[in-house]
């Protein structure tokens, strides 16, 4: 297959464009040249920009599938979807599992509605990124009708992401010594690791899927995805259960932590049904070797979020140590 990627350098774009040339594929990257830049030296590189309307690069142009790895506004998806809607066979974007904002019930299933936008006008992606990445959907399959791929991403983790939330437990456990964990513990969490995720969208793509699909691993509690990280380590950590109430009056962010018990509206976030996926293929490999992976990866760039630099995931040492102390202290 010959496939367009827009974007491919960063985290997932850069996992897809590895699965594809493993399977065999020829593969023509579309982005500014910004991120990695010295990535993949014989694949093909297109430059432009999509916020800016510059899809010159592309036209008289043909391929059998295109990835969108980095559509968040309809405005500019709409745009790109358009100037391949001629020469191009499958549109396959990557849409999110926030597109559930917030996911007050469990087990959604991709028939459930979606969250609206308000305003339609709107392209504020920090304030409304789950109902504009719904709204995307919308417009890959008006305008490739038949012909479009909704691949819902969970939270992706494994080598080279920018986030951290995964990467902050691995390291953390990893130190050893008494960990400041979330209770409660059973609290789920639906992790993928973007290698797999990879690897099943382009045998999608090869098949030419079509539809909307859920794309994350199954619900794991809390606890037992520490204990997984902790055996990949080969650790002496020690978690220390810290009550949500207690954390959420001191101001505590942790990665990965919903707070479930009090923030009802969340409850649906970490525990979405993924049947059809799986039917379909998905494979997501133990946790503990994602885990290992990215033990033994290169430390990723500086988080970036919409352009915007973001803080480091987690709590810093002393924060952690603050907040163990007060904990011991009140127990």
């Amino acid at each position: 297959m010959r496939i367009l990627v827009l974007g491919g350098t960063l985290f997932l774009g850069r996992h897809l464009v590895e699965s594809a040339l493993a399977r065999g594929h020829e593969v023509t990257l579309f982005n500014r040249g910004r991120t990695g830049p010295d990535l993949f030296p014989d694949v093909e590189k297109l430059r432009g920009d999509r916020d800016s309307g510059d899809l010159q690069a592309l036209r008289g142009r043909s391929w059998d599938a295109v990835i969108d790895t980095c559509g968040y506004v309809p405005r500019i998806v709409r745009e790109s979807a358009e100037a391949l809607a001629e020469t191009v066979g499958l549109y396959v974007f990557v849409s999110s599992l926030s597109v559930f904002t917030p996911p007050a019930k469990q087990r959604l299933t991709e028939r459930d509605p979606v969250t609206r936008l308000d305003d339609e006008r709107s392209e504020d992606v920090q304030a409304h990124y789950g109902p504009l990445k719904a709204r995307c959907e919308q417009v890959v399959e008006e305008v490739f009708p038949g012909r479009a791929l909704n691949l819902r991403s969970g939270l992706l983790i494994g080598p080279h992401d920018p986030t951290n939330r995964f990467g902050y437990w691995v390291h953390r456990v990893a130190r050893g010594g008494d960990v400041l964990a979330p209770d409660p513990r059973v609290q789920p969490v639906q992790l993928v690791d973007a290698r797999d995720f990879s690897d099943w969208t382009i045998r999608l793509a090869e098949s030419r899927a079509t539809g909307t699909f859920h794309a994350t691993g199954e619900p794991v509690a809390f606890e037992e995805m520490l204990a997984e990280c902790r055996a990949a380590a080969g650790s002496d950590a020690r978690f220390v259960w810290v009550p949500e109430a207690f954390l959420l009056e001191r101001g505590a962010e942790l990665p990965l932590w919903v707070a479930p018990v009090t923030n009802v509206e969340w409850r649906g976030f970490f525990d979405v049904d993924v049947t059809k996926a799986l039917v379909h293929g998905l494979e997501v490999r133990p946790l503990r070797d994602s885990a290992r992976d990215v033990l033994t990866a290169a430390e990723p760039p500086p988080r970036s979020k919409f352009g915007v630099q973001m803080p480091p995931a987690g709590l810093d040492p002393d924060r952690e140590t603050e907040l163990l102390e007060a904990w011991k202290a009140a127990a």
